[in-house]
């Protein structure tokens, strides 16, 4: 079971874990032993994250959501499991946290008379320059 804030844990039939080996350099213990973890949580069927969470999930897990609604993280950075497990939970947790901040709506704004005028007067002065390019005529 993992504790996302007071609100939201995550319970076990909702994670699944597999170890496999490690990619990158670390001797002959890289070749032997399986430390890397695949972390995969059902986020879709999840019945403790709200819907516009899962949403915002979704579009933050990017290519770690696969078609099936679950989420899918690897940890390979440590030469244990256990720390490499914990890796994996705590970027799970940290994903799920940024998911729960609500973003602010956007309040649309006019531009100001003088911005508009600002505008105006430069797009005068870049035609002003750009007619002075043309030929020269017999004077």
């Amino acid at each position: 079971m993992i504790r996302i804030n007071d609100d939201i844990t995550l319970e076990d039939w909702e994670l699944s874990e597999s170890f496999m080996r490690s990619s990158g350099p670390g001797g002959q213990n890289v070749n032997k032993v399986s430390t890397a973890v695949e972390l995969r949580f059902e986020a879709a069927r999840s019945p403790h994250l709200p819907a516009d969470v899962k949403a915002r999930l979704k579009r933050l897990a990017g290519r770690r959501w696969t078609k099936d609604g679950a989420i899918i993280i690897t940890a390979e950075k440590h030469r244990t499991q256990p720390r490499n497990r914990e890796e994996a939970e705590a970027k799970l947790v940290a994903l799920i946290q940024q998911a729960l901040i609500r973003p602010k709506r956007r309040i649309k704004t006019r531009p100001t008379l003088a911005s508009k005028r600002r505008r105006l007067e430069g797009k005068k002065q870049r035609s002003k320059v750009k007619a002075l390019r043309g030929k020269v005529g017999d004077e």
